[in-house]
């Protein structure tokens, strides 16, 4: 099969044909349908992340079931699945609790199977693969559990952006903050995550909806989705209008861009008793400073959260629910189409800016 594979940080990604072995107990193979470009393979490309080469990057995917081995109980070949880029073994102390995003059973590396080996290599060398998954591949074989079907209906570039950005976007909303109606919302960055957080507000209630980037193109996206109000910080002191916007403060900023600075922004925009959540994925080691006083006496709460704190098996499918009544608006999100050989111009398109979300179309 063609994948697109990362030799090392800081280089194009190289299109190789490559081998794949067939999926053994509890996995299942895919053929991969359409894939997100997402900034968190950004930060794989660029060596921020725990590099380990070569490599086959990409964990925004869906794909139809071409194979299945001994012990699948949940997938059956034909099936249109999304994938899940976290693990999900139903018996930890973690996804008993109800947050199998942060699934604590199993212990090896995220970029290789569940037995510590691989399914795929290049001229017999193994291949590392991104979150067990590696979907910048004609073929992935994956864990049974990372695999969620979904309604056929779906189209697959649709599928593709619920596996990452939509998910984790309208679930921060919903499961990480649990915004309610009338709650007043800032979401700082507008790319794919972010125009998901402002569509997950919009589609609880929340108002107003202020919207901050630098770019003119991203904030037009983002009146689209549902925001009320957008500001561009390059040109205008945001928590300050924030704070004027919202009679305050708001009562939830999030922050999806993965910055130190804009993370602090996040909970300056907050009113007392308010919450920021962040959303965005910095650079590992990367470290924010908040006023450790107002924090304390003004009972502002900062926190985290991994893919919106979805719960994989039920949210994915409900993004695909809400898509095809006509809830969420994911066809517009989708702003560039590739073919795998373009994938180098889809991430260098992502990195100036320029995309809501750019999808490969297999």
């Amino acid at each position: 099969m063609k994948a697109a594979v990362l030799y090392q940080a800081n280089t194009p990604l190289v299109i190789e044909e490559v081998d794949i072995e067939s999926p053994k107990a509890g996995e299942v193979q895919l053929r991969i349908t359409a894939t997100g470009i997402c900034h968190s393979d950004l930060h794989n490309i660029k060596g921020e992340w725990e590099p380990a080469f070569p490599a086959i990057l990409g964990h925004e995917g869906t794909g139809i079931v071409e194979a299945v081995g001994d012990r699948v109980q949940n997938v059956q070949i034909g099936d249109r699945v999304v994938l899940s880029f976290r693990p999900n073994c139903g018996r930890c102390a973690n996804c008993v609790r109800g947050v199998p995003v942060i699934c604590e059973g199993h212990k090896g590396s995220r970029k290789l199977m569940l037995d510590g080996t691989s399914r795929v290599s290049v001229r017999g060398q193994p291949l590392f693969v991104s979150t067990r998954l590696g979907t910048f591949a004609e073929r992935v074989v994956c864990p049974e559990e990372q695999a969620i079907p979904v309604r056929q209906t779906i189209p697959p570039e649709v599928a593709a952006v619920i596996a990452c950005c939509v998910t984790t976007g309208v679930c921060a909303v919903t499961n990480a903050a649990q915004v309610q109606p009338g709650d007043r919302v800032a979401v700082i960055g507008c790319g794919g995550v972010g125009l998901n957080v402002i569509q997950g507000a919009r589609l609880v209630g929340a108002s107003p909806i202020v919207a901050i980037d630098v770019v003119e193109s991203k904030l037009a996206y983002a009146r689209e989705f549902g925001a009320t109000h957008v500001l561009n910080a390059s040109r205008v002191n945001a928590v300050q209008e924030v704070r004027e916007l919202s009679g305050g403060g708001v009562d939830y900023a999030f922050e999806a861009i993965g910055l130190s600075a804009t993370i602090e922004q996040a909970v300056d925009c907050l009113r007392p008793g308010g919450k920021a959540v962040v959303v965005g994925m910095t650079a590992m080691g990367q470290r924010a400073s908040v006023d450790a006083h107002k924090l304390v006496s003004q009972q502002k709460t900062l926190m985290g959260t991994s893919y919106g704190n979805a719960r994989q098996r039920i949210d994915i499918p409900r993004m695909a629910d809400l898509y095809l009544s006509g809830r969420l608006d994911l066809d517009r999100l989708i702003s560039h189409r590739y073919r795998l050989e373009e994938i180098n111009e889809g991430f260098a398109r992502l990195e100036r800016g320029e995309a809501a979300r750019g999808v490969v179309v297999f």
